[in-house]
């Protein structure tokens, strides 16, 4: 039996209002944002700064992106690789988030970037510096607001070299993230003319420094480069200056090393020189009016870590804008996060086509609980996303 006219009319009509019902939805209600994050362990305290924020630019938006309402959703990832394929899977299977922002740990984010690109689901990453992630797992859904591993440590090593630094050791804990700082360290030094001697590292999150520090002791070098962050480069900081290495051996650094850890170092830290893309006395407007209003916010001051929460919500935030606020329009969305110029505490920067910061790696020194500007030490430092083909 073959349908009327009228029955097909009325079909038609249905699926319309059905299609238009899908796209209002796409276009309305709350945005839910899976926050997959460090929320006890080592990064814990790195964990909060990043959700800080990212909250806070939320709230300057009047609690909105793009004109919708924000939903969050939790998951502490506890900094372990082992369960990150199944916590990231309770954000995008149980919860339905529309948008993933995380991690502190490399080798976690590696596993949230894999679950993003099997999932298309967008993904903003507001730490981890894992080279594969805008590398040879680079995607158009992928955003990175913080740095690669490669930059801060290339940057260190140009800076190493134009001081004068011929025989160089670097020693770190043996994961993902330590491995490519140090090696952006050997390339940016061995550039100058130095060269790496040796590479020490133990085992995530080790803290037992003594056999390392009496190799280094022996060797002699002209300087070490030292990549560790939290509860861990607390720990180093202070032992290598109980050693009374500081006194003979420059410790450098990328600005995790101090970042955030400079109260609890105390006059271990001082006058240690780091590069990152941030410095806490930047004198610019953007950041006075951000480190103003994060104090007044979480009674507590910023680090590294709350810039990249906050430049995460402003690069999401530029993508919706541009999309009205509907998450059907992927391609605009994902097109306007990438060619967005971010209006950052840190100074402003662009976004690589493969999805990560150029920007500014700047030298800072340690003076008080603060990493002082010296220098920029790289300008609009690109990584050079190995691998990356999309």
């Amino acid at each position: 039996m073959r349908p009327t006219r009228t029955a097909l009319c009325a079909a038609a009509a249905l699926l319309a209002s059905l299609t238009s019902f899908s796209a209002h939805a796409q276009a309305s209600g709350p945005i839910k944002i899976g926050l997959m994050l460090p929320y006890s362990g080592t990064y814990a305290a790195l964990g909060n700064a990043i959700e800080n924020g990212f909250k806070l630019y939320v709230q300057e938006q009047g609690g909105k992106l793009g004109g919708r309402e924000i939903q969050y959703f939790k998951v502490d990832d506890e900094s372990e690789p082992s369960k990150g394929t199944d916590n990231v899977n309770k954000l995008i299977k149980r919860d339905n988030v529309d948008v993933l922002v995380g991690t502190v740990h490399s080798g976690v984010a590696l596993a949230m970037a894999k679950a993003a690109k099997d999932n298309n689901t967008l993904l903003v990453i507001p730490n981890a510096g894992a080279d594969a992630i805008t590398g040879a797992m680079c995607s158009a859904n992928i955003v990175r607001s913080s740095f690669s591993n490669w930059q801060p440590g290339y940057a260190m090593g140009v800076v190493a070299a134009q001081k004068g630094v011929k025989r160089a050791m670097t020693i770190t804990w043996n994961y993902a993230a330590g491995a490519e700082s140090t090696k952006g360290f050997t390339e940016g030094l061995e550039k100058g003319g130095g060269k790496v001697i040796k590479d020490l590292n133990l085992p995530f999150p080790g803290v037992e420094f003594q056999a390392l520090l009496t190799e280094i002791a022996a060797q002699k070098p002209d300087a070490v480069y030292a990549f560790f962050a939290g509860g861990g480069a607390v720990k180093f900081v202070k032992d290598y200056a109980a050693a009374g290495l500081n006194k003979t051996i420059p410790l450098y650094g990328p600005g995790f090393l101090t970042d955030g850890t400079l109260e609890a170092q105390g006059a271990s830290a001082q006058n240690m020189l780091t590069t990152l893309h941030y410095a806490d006395d930047l004198n610019t407007p953007k950041n006075n009016a951000f480190r103003k209003a994060y104090a007044l916010a979480y009674k507590a001051q910023p680090d590294v870590y709350a810039v990249q929460g906050y430049d995460a919500a402003q690069i999401l935030g530029a993508g919706l804008k541009a999309a009205g606020g509907d998450l059907g329009k992927r391609d605009v969305l994902t097109a306007a996060m990438h060619k967005t110029v971010v209006d950052s505490p840190r100074g402003k920067f662009t976004i690589s086509p493969a999805g990560n910061p150029v920007q500014d790696i700047y030298l800072r020194e340690v003076k008080g609980n603060n990493n002082e500007f010296r220098s920029i030490a790289v300008k609009s430092l690109s990584d050079p996303a190995r691998g990356c083909k999309l």
